[in-house]
């Protein structure tokens, strides 16, 4: 029986999309058969592995609002390992589709629940909001692993994610707890950095990635080329490092 990870930061621009990428991929690498689940309208993570958002015919759209078959919506990329559920643009229409639905909370959980058994990871590429499309994949999550910047309002929110995610502890999930927390963007060099990072240990006591993700132009690169940075450059910074993360990931599994 697999995993399922909600990767999740109300937060926009730390790093959550980049990170669901890369370490998947890099999951794929070390034999994890993965399925990449895409709920960001934006779609960054479909285009991410290779695909092309406008010529997918069934989607995660399809799986919230209708009564789709999860392994019909499947796509196998190219990548060892990994499949994706891809995004569409109708996503952004799907919350307020949602509203009207019995049990609007539990439509995500449901799809997963007939191919949980096929994959060993799961995770979820969340969009940067709390809406009812975040709850849906909180509600169908063992864990939420949370990406981090190394900047000034790094901690702001997170209150509020914490605060969601005890909600749906006591509502709709009692079973999902916290993955960890990934430090993206990370200098060394600055003192900024250090404070931050010595902030959010504080905040989320033994749940930090030793494994940080550095600032590295090959993993902006990357995605513009429909591929994670391990097949797009894997002697670089970023493609190390998410590798690194990856066997600490599964390190922390056993």
């Amino acid at each position: 029986m697999g995993k399922i990870l909600s990767v999740v930061n109300q937060k926009g621009g730390v790093g959550k999309t980049t990170s669901c990428i890369n370490l998947i991929a890099a999951l794929g690498k070390l034999g994890k058969q993965c399925l990449l689940v895409d709920i960001d309208a934006q779609g960054n993570s479909t285009s991410g592995l290779g695909i092309n958002k406008r010529e997918v015919e069934l989607s995660t759209y399809d799986l919230l609002v209708s009564d789709v078959r999860c392994s019909s919506a499947i796509i196998h990329t190219q990548f060892e390992h990994v499949d994706l559920l891809a995004s569409s643009i109708n996503l952004a229409a799907a919350e307020i589709e949602l509203v009207e639905i019995p049990e609007r909370t539990m439509r995500l959980r449901k799809a997963l629940a007939s191919v949980k058994q096929d994959y060993d990871f799961i995770f979820i590429d969340c969009p940067p909001s709390l809406g009812l499309i975040t709850l849906n994949a909180l509600s169908a999550s063992d864990s939420v692993l949370v990406p981090i910047q190394c900047e000034y309002y790094a901690l702001e929110g997170l209150s509020q994610l914490m605060a969601t995610v005890r909600q749906v502890k006591r509502l709709y999930n009692p079973s999902i707890e916290m993955e960890g927390v990934l430090l993206t963007m990370f200098d060394g060099r600055l003192n900024l950095t250090i404070q931050v990072v010595e902030e959010v240990k504080k905040y989320f006591p033994n749940k930090v990635y030793r494994t940080t993700i550095p600032r590295n132009v090959r993993l902006s690169e990357a995605p513009s080329f429909g591929m994670p940075c391990i097949y797009f450059d894997r002697a670089s910074k970023g493609a190390r490092a998410y590798m690194e993360l990856a066997e600490e990931f599964l390190q922390e599994q056993k």
